[in-house]
């Protein structure tokens, strides 16, 4: 064998050597490579199951920061309710420990509002007596006036009535004055003379006269309206009781009321008629009607 022979011979069987042994570690490369792929699959699996994990537990610890939150919140509520239970006794134990004290002024206080409520009780008896007292002699006042004013006068054109604590006399205006005058008629002396009787015999009351129109309007060189018109009526009325039949002026009181404070309506002939009046009412002083109620003088 030629020395190129045998070079060439050692080249081929190193070449053929050189290609097993790539050949082999390309399998083994390979083999390598997809159990490597399988690994990474399954560390992306365990890196997704690690996630999921993670984010459960991230949403544990939020829940159980609310509720320790919320547990916090309680116990403290708690804690302010058992501080107020605790004032709460403190407060009945001392309210306790005053009961004695408690129903001593209790007590007196009942005592002292049955000793009112008895006072109260005499007053309202005694308001009682002075309201009966004051009716009695309201009647008999009124039964005497209308006793002497009906004799020789018209039923309608004079009303006698108890009001309250006062005697009232309506007066019809044709009974005293002439149509649109304060000038006292010719008959009305007769009619007041009467009046004045009673008054004489009860110097303790006062009496007042009040005058009423129509709603008709009225201007003359004397007169400037109905309320001019009421309050000279009222006057003169006043004047005759002083100047004619010595009543005191110091009782008396003159007032005009015009044409408001009707008795009907104004819009007939007989409503104007009915409006259009004197009224003279008898009434008790202030002093004398306290004087009915003063225990003292009972």
């Amino acid at each position: 064998m030629t020395k190129s022979f045998k070079i060439l011979f050692f080249l081929i069987v190193s070449i053929s050597l050189s290609s097993c042994v790539t050949k082999k570690k390309f399998v083994d490369l390979q083999s390598r490579y997809d159990k490597a792929q399988t690994d990474l699959v399954m560390c992306g699996d365990s890196v997704q199951d690690y996630k999921g994990r993670l984010t459960a537990m991230s949403r544990t610890n939020q829940e159980n920061e609310t509720l320790k939150t919320q547990r916090d919140s309680q116990i403290t509520n708690l804690n302010e309710q058992i501080l107020d239970l605790r004032k709460t006794r403190d407060k009945q134990l001392d309210a306790v420990g005053n009961l004695t004290v408690l129903s001593k002024e209790a007590n007196a206080n009942i005592d002292k509002t049955l000793s009112q409520l008895e006072q109260k009780d005499k007053y309202i008896n005694l308001l009682r007596v002075a309201r009966t007292k004051m009716d009695s002699l309201n009647l008999a006042l009124a039964l005497n006036l209308t006793r002497i004013l009906s004799n020789g006068i018209e039923d309608q054109d004079i009303e006698v009535k108890i009001d309250k604590t006062v005697v009232m006399v309506n007066l019809s205006d044709k009974m005293l004055f002439t149509s649109g005058s304060a000038k006292l008629s010719t008959k009305a002396n007769a009619v007041l003379e009467k009046i004045a009787q009673i008054m004489k015999s009860r110097p303790e009351l006062e009496v007042m006269v009040e005058g009423y129109t129509d709603n008709v309007a009225i201007h003359t060189d004397c007169i400037t309206d109905n309320w001019d018109l009421s309050v000279k009526r009222a006057t003169s009325v006043v004047r005759v009781m002083q100047q004619t039949f010595n009543i005191d002026p110091n009782r008396m009181i003159a007032a005009g009321r015009g044409e408001f404070n009707t008795l009907t309506n104004n819009s007939t002939a007989e409503g104007k008629t009915t409006n259009r009046r004197t009224r003279i009412i008898l009434m008790p002083k202030l002093d004398q009607f306290y004087d009915l109620l003063n225990p003292d003088k009972k």
